[in-house]
């Protein structure tokens, strides 16, 4: 089964590289910078993903700041399960083709992508701290992999399953470690030079974050309905 899996993959793998081949010269650099480009993106979406939580819940904002570390976990884990695996890279099985990527040495192992695991950690972790980002992070996530096999320098089951190690792993420490984040954000909020990292001021409220809670809200209320 595994190696019929490994046959398949080889072949697709393949196929994407004789393609390539046949690619203008500036396609094959967009795609040569675009592999590491992509995950720049996530980068920008942690950030994003702060800044909005900061307008939400503490739990949010907890999740939002431990996004990047979860990702860096993951990488150890793939890193790790990388070790037990000598298997050869496309560009370094397959010599005769050409890959748009300067293929590593022997001994950087392919499987798993390191790239799809941490796309797929940064995917996951963002989407816990801010739903509706989930379109795009599992887009760029997607893209990443693909970016992999696209320069040769993996397979399509590398990147699958360091998309998967990558959410899994990101997904179960960002979960464990939500209450001791959100317990450590509601700590930062009391203290006024930190509180913007981790609480939004509201323009309504003349920028105190505190202010418009449930005990005065029927006062306005009341305001409201008699003018």
């Amino acid at each position: 089964m595994v190696s019929e899996i490994f046959a398949i993959s080889a072949a697709w793998s393949r196929a994407v590289i004789e393609f390539t081949a046949d690619l203008d010269p500036w396609v094959q650099n967009v795609a040569y910078l675009g592999t590491d480009l992509f995950l720049g993106v996530f980068a920008i979406l942690f950030l994003a993903a702060w800044w909005r939580a900061r307008s939400a819940t503490p739990r949010l904002v907890g999740l939002a700041l431990f996004a990047p570390v979860a990702t860096v976990v993951a990488y150890v884990v793939s890193n790790t399960v990388k070790t037990f695996f000598d298997q050869m890279r496309p560009c370094q099985a397959m010599t005769d083709l050409a890959t748009i990527a300067t293929c590593d040495p022997m001994g950087d192992w392919s499987f798993p992508s390191n790239h799809a695991t941490i796309a797929g950690a940064a995917a996951a972790a963002i989407i816990l701290a801010w739903r509706r980002a989930a379109v795009v992070a599992v887009l760029v996530a997607v893209l990443e992999a693909f970016s992999r096999v696209f320069v040769g320098v993996h397979y399509p089951h590398d990147v699958t399953v360091g998309l998967l190690i990558g959410a899994v792993v990101a997904v179960l420490v960002s979960l464990a470690m939500a209450r001791p984040m959100t317990a450590l954000v509601e700590l930062l909020a009391r203290n006024d030079r930190l509180r913007p990292l981790v609480r939004a001021h509201r323009a309504d409220t003349g920028g105190r974050p505190d202010s418009g809670t449930a005990s005065d809200t029927p006062a306005r209320n009341d305001y409201a309905a008699r003018h």
